[in-house]
């Protein structure tokens, strides 16, 4: 098995480069996964900073004692993924933004599409971006990256627009195949750059929103015979580009 991930602020260590990993993240090492002297670890910033580690000792119920000998970078990977996912009832965005996640988009924006039913307003809305940034980084230590997705705030149909006209190549996952949708399995994609794809509500792209989109210069594309659920479409696009560009090679 690999090693447990777990996140940390900084990487500055003490005497012997040993270092402290304490607060929640100490409390969860040592009275949930109870780790013992001589297991491995990982510490990182969730941004790309990251250090293998060594247990030394524990001390009370969340202090972790670790020898820390050298801190790395993960470099940004090519193409970068962005996710533009309309927002789901209930808590289909949360299982969206983990599925997502453990594959390996790198950000994800929250839509309010025209068709949503559920719509981020006030404190109800920071609450539940709030829930996406939580899930995005519980997601991130359980698949043992060290580079977690951004989620951004949630953006307007406008905002979508703009990004995807900046995109290398940008795709609008739609299931009607009569309006003149391409395959997106056989999609030709750039091997760097960025690339956005967006993903609708349960009740689907309204035409001005399809519209807009095209005329930022995406593309519209079916992922196959079936229809998935606003869930699930962008973990499987997102997995199928991973293995086409070669991220998963």
């Amino acid at each position: 098995m690999t090693a447990p991930v777990f996140v940390v602020e900084h990487f500055e260590a003490g005497s012997g480069g040993r270092y402290v990993l304490d607060g929640p993240e100490g409390r969860h090492a040592v009275s949930v996964k109870r780790l013992n002297p001589g297991e491995d670890v990982v510490l990182t910033d969730g941004a790309g900073r990251w250090a293998e580690c060594v247990v030394v000792a524990t001390e009370g119920k969340d202090r972790l004692i670790v020898q820390m000998d050298s801190v790395a970078e993960e470099p940004v990977e090519e193409p970068r993924v962005t996710v533009v996912q309309a927002l789901p009832k209930g808590d289909r965005g949360e299982l969206a933004v983990e599925t997502m996640t453990e594959t390996g988009v790198d950000a994800i924006v929250p839509w309010a599409a025209s068709r949503c039913i559920t719509q981020w307003k006030g404190e109800r809305g920071l609450k539940a971006l709030a829930k996406w940034r939580a899930t995005a980084r519980e997601a991130g230590k359980q698949s043992r990256r060290v580079r977690f997705p951004e989620v951004a705030d949630a953006a307007t149909t406008k905002q979508v627009a703009a990004l995807l006209a900046k995109a290398d190549f940008a795709a609008v996952l739609h299931e009607d195949t009569e309006v003149g949708t391409e395959p997106f399995v056989t999609a030709e994609l750039p091997t760097s750059g960025e690339i956005v794809l967006v993903v609708g509500p349960e009740g689907g792209i309204s035409p001005e929103e399809i519209e807009l989109f095209t005329g930022a210069g995406a593309k519209t594309c079916h992922l196959g015979r079936t229809v998935l659920r606003t869930s699930t479409a962008g973990t499987v696009a997102t997995a199928l580009l991973m293995a086409r560009t070669g991220r998963w090679s």
